[in-house]
């Protein structure tokens, strides 16, 4: 346990430390580390998906694929609240001689939810459209060192947020499985209504 925390500190360490460093790659990651930036690139992958597809059964499978990321982002959520009713870690700008470059979070560092939510988004998508979501993993890996860099979470914070993200991803998955005419009426009824 000792190790893992020592390794923990090591890389919060010489992420942060890069910060400050460089004006122009601190500018870059205090645009990336926003709470806009990624997420409006993720809500516009699924707003594309919805509406893509060559023929009907692409734009089907497209469909049922975002209504799977949506439950995923729900259950993922849903995973974090609990854990944090529980379970309580102070951010590493409380604890640690770091540098903060974002607004100071007064909520649990772990698990870090912006880790659960986007790489549940990115796994729903990826299971369906590998290159997609291969996109999708690479700007959630990039959102979540950013945040480490700018000194608000620890590694392991990101780390267990990607689990529960995935495995929030999963249940999403063979959820909708499981209800399959839910989600089968969900989008006959949006494209009455021409929303799909």
């Amino acid at each position: 346990m000792e190790s893992l925390r020592n390794l923990d500190l090591a890389i919060l360490s010489y992420l942060n430390g890069l910060s400050g460093k460089s004006d122009f790659l601190d500018s870059i990651l205090t645009i990336i580390v926003s709470d806009y930036c990624i997420p409006v690139i993720l809500a516009l992958t699924l707003f594309y998906l919805w509406f893509a597809g060559t023929n009907p059964g692409k734009r089907y499978m497209f469909q049922k694929t975002v209504l799977s990321a949506i439950v995923s982002l729900g259950l993922a959520n849903l995973f974090v609240l609990v854990i944090n009713d529980y379970y309580y870690r102070e951010r590493p700008f409380f604890s640690e001689n770091i540098t903060l470059l974002f607004y100071a979070p007064t909520d649990s560092s772990f698990p870090a939810n912006p880790a659960a939510l986007s790489f549940a988004l990115a796994f729903s998508v990826w299971l369906k459209a590998k290159v997609i979501g291969t996109y999708l993993f690479i700007f959630s890996a990039i959102w979540c060192i950013s945040r480490i860099y700018a000194g608000i979470f620890f590694p392991t914070d990101i780390a267990a947020g990607a689990t529960i993200g995935i495995t929030a991803s999963l249940m999403g998955y063979y959820l909708l499985r499981l209800l399959d005419p839910l989600p089968h009426l969900i989008i006959r009824v949006a494209r009455v209504i021409h929303l799909a």
